[in-house]
């Protein structure tokens, strides 16, 4: 049964309960800043710099146990924005220990509540670690999820995947941007120009007007060849030659623009391997 966004919301202020500590932590690569208040708000013991290190981590946990114990908090709950990558290091870290509880804040509502605090959108990791203790406070954050064994691998792959698959379809964009500068009349020949092995290959040699004029009909035919046993490699050069003579493409920058083209398909090659 689905819970509504009430109820859950009642739920997470319910939990912030007087015997809570809240941590607020603003992360950086280097060093991270920490506050800490109880559930009115109200700060315990001054700001905490610590390095994002283990030693880092060891020092700020033994400053929640030691305000745990002064101020007789049974609890700790430790709010972070999950921006970047570096949040992630910490709070497997954190997770592990016990009696500390992780949340994750939205950067949206961290931003929005400063701007109503202090009517300023300065960025302060001092003020923020703050800002974002206080969205705790107030029941504002979100359970963390931190995939183990398979589950972390699927979730691993999965991202590789999708950056792999956006990479490629960057290269084919580029890749018909230059052709469309150079030689825009090429997918009259070779209607898609990245699926065929001949037409890759003349990509790689000879992409532009200029090249294959060059090389004249044999040699555009001997070039196909390299790339495809087939007949058809005459009546393709041939086609390549006429559409060439009356292309509108540019005449300048070809060398560069060959070896970028050439680069751009060599890696492309990869990543679909």
């Amino acid at each position: 049964m689905k819970v509504k966004y009430e109820d859950r919301q009642k739920q997470k202020v319910i939990a912030i309960t007087t015997d809570t500590l809240v941590v607020g932590v603003d992360i950086a690569k280097n060093y991270q800043w920490a506050r800490f208040v109880d559930f009115r708000g109200i700060e315990h013991d001054r700001a905490l710099k610590f390095k994002n290190s283990k030693g880092g981590f060891e020092t700020i946990l033994a400053r929640i146990r030691e305000i745990c114990k002064k101020e007789n908090f049974a609890k700790a709950v430790v709010g972070m924005e999950p921006t970047g990558h570096y949040w992630k290091a910490f709070a497997n870290w954190l997770e592990k220990q016990d009696g500390i509880k992780v949340v994750l804040v939205n950067p949206y509502a961290t931003k929005q509540a400063k701007e109503l605090d202090d009517n300023s959108q300065t960025k302060s990791d001092k003020k923020d670690a703050l800002t974002i203790a206080k969205l705790v406070k107030d029941g504002r954050y979100f359970e963390l999820y931190l995939p183990h064994d398979v589950y972390a691998e699927l979730r691993g792959l999965s991202t590789t995947r999708t950056g792999l698959n956006k990479r490629k379809n960057a290269l084919k964009n580029t890749i018909t941007a230059v052709m469309d500068e150079y030689f825009p009349e090429y997918e009259e020949v070779f209607k898609c120009p990245l699926s065929g092995k001949a037409s890759r290959h003349i990509l790689k040699t000879c992409p532009f007007p200029k090249f294959i004029l060059e090389l004249g009909e044999d040699g555009v035919t001997d070039e196909i060849k390299k790339a495809v046993k087939k007949t058809v490699g005459r009546k393709k050069a041939a086609q390549l030659i006429e559409t060439a003579k009356e292309s509108i493409g540019v005449d300048y920058g070809e060398e560069a623009a060959r070896l970028k083209l050439r680069l751009m398909l060599e890696e492309l090659e990869l990543l679909e391997k």
